[in-house]
C-alpha cells in the first residue's frame, strides 16, 4: 500500500465518520426540535415524545430539513399557535443543531 493509498483511506474514513456525526446530530436536533414544538403545542410527557418521534420520522420524506420545518409549521398553524415566525423556527433549528453536535461530542 502506497502513501497515497493510505492517505486516501484516511480521507475515506474521516468522510464516513463526518457523515455519521452529521446524521446523528440531525436526528438528535429533530428530536429536540420536536420536543420544543410539542411544548408550543401544549403537549407533555408521552404525547410530547410521540410528537418528537413524528418530527424525526418526517425528515425522511426528502433531502434537507425543509420537510421537518414544513411539518412543524403546519402543526403550529393547525393548532393556531400564534407568535412563532418562520424565522424563529429556523433559528431554533440552527441552535438545536449546535446543541446536538455538542451533546454528541460530549458523549451524551
Amino acid at each position: 500500500m502506497t502513501t497515497f493509498d493510505k492517505r486516501e483511506e484516511g480521507f475515506e474514513k474521516q468522510f464516513a465518520h463526518d457523515e455519521e456525526l452529521r446524521f446523528r446530530a440531525t436526528a438528535r436536533r429533530n428530536k429536540l426540535f420536536g420536543l420544543w414544538a410539542a411544548s408550543k403545542l401544549g403537549l407533555a410527557g408521552a404525547d410530547a415524545d410521540t410528537y418528537a418521534k413524528a418530527v424525526v420520522a418526517s425528515d425522511f420524506e426528502e433531502a434537507g430539513d425543509h420537510d421537518v420545518f414544513r411539518k412543524v409549521r403546519a402543526d403550529l398553524d393547525a393548532k393556531k399557535v400564534a407568535g412563532v415566525s418562520d424565522q424563529e423556527l429556523r433559528k431554533t433549528m440552527d441552535e438545536l443543531l449546535v446543541r446536538a453536535v455538542a451533546e454528541i461530542k460530549a458523549g451524551r
